[in-house]
């Protein structure tokens, strides 16, 4: 009887002990996992990730280098349109601080409506960054980081949680958007920020009143790249359907400074350079929203004035898409093509000319006598 006592005490305590793992550590590692637990992985570690993650070894991994020129238009890519973001202060959001970010659960009435293939519903929005010395945005724009990106992270409404979809094909989908500094303070930052003195260090959460949450992206939702790729994280399931907006998103310095400088991660140093290195593509197409330019030093210009209605949208030129101020307009173009036209035409009239002028001396030689004429004397002139 004592033995058998012992025994059930034995499994009670390994009953607690995987229960309370499950609550705190997030998920449980899935099959392909071959180590601890999701949320002992660090950024330092982030070369080596698949040793312990089988996922983060694919070949559909996020984030990418967007290469500009190298992306397809297609015309089916809609605006992105979205549902439920205007919160209440009353409607309270938790803010957490999870040891790799700040995440900020999102009710899932918010929702995107259109620019999928199907409705997706939020779970949540967190943020990677680099340091004051050295910028940290995950995916780059023609090789080039920005100082930082929010990620907003969506399930499927064909599930009934993020759980449940994360590792389905398409179960998820991410709207990213690049932060980069401007010359004012950005009042949707503003209200999230002044929360993040509560929560630095790792495991501390507190309540944010709602607000406008779409005040966090870009206010154009027209241009963006699509492509399939995975979680930048631990367990890297490869099931998210990305889409990078074009538009930049501008905050104060003194606001970038809050979110570089603020939060502990779970070493309890200040949390810098969250971010994971851009992923091969492996043959995998990135379409546009809209036409980017051919060339440029990089996709998103971080000097890139605004236009008329959009907060930080880069300016138009008819249907060339400028995303930065580098590349060359239709007008430039079609004024090189004439030009090099009319040198070419120049070049041809000159060569035509010589050649007749050619001719014309050598007829004109072979019709005269064969004479040679000679100098009058001075005596057959006097004569």
């Amino acid at each position: 009887m004592a033995r058998l006592c012992l025994l059930l005490v034995g499994l009670q305590a390994l009953a607690l002990g995987a229960t309370t793992q499950e609550d705190h550590g997030g998920h449980r590692p899935h099959p392909g996992h071959r180590g601890p637990p999701a949320h002992h992985w660090t950024y330092e570690e982030k070369t080596v990730w698949d040793e312990d993650f089988a996922d983060c070894g694919g070949k559909a991994q996020s984030p990418i280098n967007i290469n500009t020129s190298s992306t397809t238009f297609d015309p089916a890519l809609l605006p992105i349109v979205l549902q439920g973001y205007n919160l209440t202060a009353e409607q309270t959001l938790r803010l957490n601080n999870n040891g790799h970010t700040v995440v900020l659960q999102l009710p899932k009435e918010l929702s995107i409506v259109e620019g999928l293939p199907l409705e997706y519903r939020a779970a949540q929005l967190h943020f990677h960054w680099g340091s004051p010395e050295r910028p940290g945005s995950e995916h780059t724009v023609n090789g080039e980081h920005y100082p930082g990106e929010i990620h907003m992270v969506y399930f499927s409404s064909e599930y009934s949680s993020i759980k449940e979809a994360m590792d389905k094909p398409g179960g998820l989908a991410v709207l990213g958007g690049f932060i980069e500094v401007g010359p004012e303070e950005n009042p949707y930052y503003a209200h999230l920020l002044e929360y993040f003195d509560k929560v630095a260090t790792e495991g501390e959460d507190t309540k944010v009143p709602g607000f406008d949450i779409s005040g966090l992206l870009p206010t154009r939702m027209d241009r963006y790249f699509r492509y399939n790729g995975s979680l930048t994280t631990p367990p890297c399931f490869q099931t998210v359907n990305w889409t990078v907006f074009n538009d930049t998103i501008k905050i104060s310095p003194a606001q970038l400074s809050v979110l570089e400088d603020t939060i502990h991660g779970d070493d309890h140093e200040i949390l810098h350079l969250n971010f994971r290195d851009p992923q091969s593509l492996n043959g995998r197409p990135v379409l546009a929203s809209f036409r980017p330019p051919v060339g440029g030093r990089r996709g998103l210009g971080p000097d890139a004035e605004e236009t008329p209605g959009s907060r930080n949208s880069i300016p138009d030129n008819g249907d060339a898409e400028h995303l930065t101020r580098s590349s060359l307009g239709t007008g430039d173009m079609l004024a090189i093509i004439f030009g090099v036209l009319f040198a070419v035409t120049a070049v041809a009239f000159f060569v035509y000319v010589r050649k007749q002028r050619s001719k014309n001396r050598r007829m004109n030689s072979e019709d005269k006598p064969n004479v040679i004429y000679k100098a009058a004397t001075t005596e057959e002139n006097i004569a």
